[in-house]
């Protein structure tokens, strides 16, 4: 059955506050789901009331955008699309193993887009993000492809992911940009130096993946030794058997703080983001529907003020152990960080 969420603004559109990243469903947390399950997770989000979803061409090389088409496109004008360029798998030896690359060049992004409406079975991408700023290519020329795409009808607005202040500004000033996305928890608070700043400033939306800190702030991974293989989290550092056992001492405060306002630990952390501004719209992503329907329920969760300061102290950027990437992976975004601050 569907429910009215509350709502918030995403460039243009209106959309549910907390919206799926369907991401999980075939990308980088070990072995994809079914497409059973995927379709059950998809629908359930649907019927539940969420009109904001988000891929990418990266997330399983194209599945799961073709996942998204398969099962939503006849409902298409019940929710916003969003997806992303930039960022793809490309079969580099021809022997059909791909390894993803970023590349932000024009004819890239508009080769992209164009396989993604095929994938996604439909005319247009609602909200069309750069995935990465590919830095060979200059922001304004990766725009600026982008912008062509806008005014061919096949993206109805831009967006952009993990960059700067400084970046954005300058991809604003050729092309208005709808939406921002990089990584913002409790536990990564790098949006708080300035991009949450500039985003209000210019009008972009904010849009908060990994939320739920991939799944630390949910209290359930006590032991990294049982991740997946191919899991991603296997490479950051935050997920080292010594950090993460450092950083597993930092809920206890938090656990009290969920116990006492009487929710999950999840929806405490998508609550916090709720409460912090508006203009945040958080994109938790799950291979569940029982996960999936205990994340929507942190629009129902009410924090006070001592409660959010209480939870601002007792996890964050000076006290967790261990950097959000790794080398490679820090020198892919272009996020301010900390220590450059």
């Amino acid at each position: 059955m569907t429910t009215t969420f509350p709502q918030r603004q995403l460039g243009p559109f209106q959309v549910s506050a907390i919206g799926l990243g369907c991401m999980n469903l075939s990308h980088a947390y070990g072995a994809p789901v079914s497409a059973e399950q995927g379709e059950r997770v998809l629908l359930a989000a649907l019927d539940a009331g969420v009109t904001h979803f988000d891929t990418a061409a990266l997330y399983g090389f194209g599945a799961n955008e073709s996942l998204v088409g398969r099962v939503l496109s006849q409902h298409r004008s019940r929710f916003t699309l969003a997806s992303k360029c930039g960022m793809t798998g490309v079969d580099l030896k021809g022997d059909g193993q791909k390894v993803r690359v970023i590349d932000g060049r024009p004819e890239t992004i508009k080769a992209t887009c164009e396989e993604a409406l095929k994938r996604l079975n439909t005319d247009v991408i609602d909200l069309y993000y750069l995935h990465r700023w590919d830095k060979q290519v200059p922001i304004e020329d990766s725009v600026g492809a982008l912008s062509e795409l806008v005014r061919e009808g096949k993206i109805r607005s831009i967006g952009l992911s993990e960059v700067s202040a400084s970046t954005l500004k300058r991809a604003h000033a050729v092309h208005p940009i709808a939406a921002l996305q990089t990584e913002y928890s409790l536990w990564t608070r790098n949006p708080e130096i300035a991009v949450l700043d500039a985003c209000k400033e210019l009008g972009v939306s904010f849009v908060a993946f990994s939320p739920v800190a991939r799944g630390f702030l949910c209290g359930d991974l006590t032991d990294v030794a049982t991740l997946h293989e191919k899991d991603i989290r296997r490479a950051m550092p935050r997920f080292t058997p010594g950090n993460y056992a450092a950083n597993l001492q930092l809920l206890q405060p938090y656990r009290a703080i969920a116990q006492e306002v009487a929710c999950s630990m999840a929806q405490l952390a998508l609550a916090w983001l709720l409460h912090k501004d508006e203009n945040i719209l958080p994109i938790p992503g799950t291979t569940s529907v029982e996960h999936l329907m205990d994340d929507l329920g942190a629009m129902n969760v009410r924090l006070s003020a001592d409660q959010m300061s209480r939870l601002d102290a007792c996890i964050h950027q000076g006290n967790v152990a261990g950097a959000r990437y790794n080398s490679q992976g820090t020198s892919e975004v272009d996020t301010e960080n900390f220590e450059a601050a």
